[in-house]
């Protein structure tokens, strides 16, 4: 039988009732990190904890809005508080927001994907720091193809904007924070099966912008089809374990050579 990778560790993860967060907090749980799923309370989040749980493994539920500070940090400290330490965040909370064009996007759709997506990872990677310093530890930041290697996304100049912002945040950190042994790498998906069209609102507007763009058959190269976020959590466990141990700064595309078309 092969050892847990994550076994003793603590893992806090944004979004994590859904997708890319729900298959992650399941793969870290069967790995034997002691689980804190961080998402609004809902059916899908009540799902993941019953699925952990029913599995051997160990879970805090926290309902939080990521968007405002006092929640997160007060998440942050639950989960300290609860089993005493924290070596793993994964930033991966996140939705598409308004897709329209920039004269058409109003400011207040543009800070709602700029503060859920940008500042959200800011305020958990900020708050977990002081807890992180003294053992060191791994933060994995969710961002996108978008903002960092495609850009015909039509109308998604503020998703875009958030995710390349949170590239150049996690490079900054993993200066920063290389003294305290805490490694932030980033994590760039393309097409993925998940929920995120539930908070996508695309305007009519967009149609006005389009350039056509026509791909080879096979828009995804590798398997013809969006990955699943089962492959994406393999990525971010590989991150978050030891087995990484001098791989920090970094960008990981995971889209099956969608964007080199």
């Amino acid at each position: 039988m092969n050892q847990q990778q994550l076994k003793g560790k603590v893992a806090l993860i944004t979004g994590a009732a859904s997708g890319i967060g729900h298959a992650t907090a399941l793969l870290m749980a069967q790995e034997g990190a002691k689980i804190v799923l961080v998402d609004l309370n809902n059916e899908r989040s009540e799902k993941t904890v019953q699925h952990i749980e029913q599995s051997g493994g160990t879970c805090l539920f926290i309902d939080t809005d990521v968007a405002n500070p006092e929640r997160v940090e007060k998440a942050v400290n639950q989960a300290v508080e609860k089993f005493g330490q924290l070596d793993i965040i994964f930033a991966n909370a996140g939705i598409n927001g308004t897709v329209a064009p920039i004269e058409d996007i109003t400011p207040k759709q543009w800070d709602e994907t700029l503060t859920t997506n940008l500042k959200s990872t800011f305020l958990t990677v900020k708050y977990a720091i002081p807890h992180m310093k003294t053992n060191g530890g791994s933060i994995i930041v969710t961002s996108s193809i978008n903002g960092s290697r495609k850009f015909s996304s039509f109308g998604m100049s503020a998703y875009s904007s958030s995710k390349a912002g949170q590239v150049a945040f996690a490079k900054m950190a993993a200066l920063e924070l290389a003294r305290y042994k805490i490694r932030v790498n980033v994590i760039c998906p393309g097409a993925i099966a998940t929920n995120i069209g539930e908070n996508t609102f695309r305007q009519p507007e967009v149609s006005k912008i389009e350039i056509p763009v026509t791909y080879p058959q096979g828009s995804q190269p590798l398997e013809h089809s969006p990955g699943q976020p089962e492959q994406v959590a393999d990525l971010v466990l590989f991150l978050a374990s030891s087995r990484s141990s001098h791989v920090t700064g970094s960008e990981v595309f995971i889209d099956g050579a969608e964007t080199l078309l």
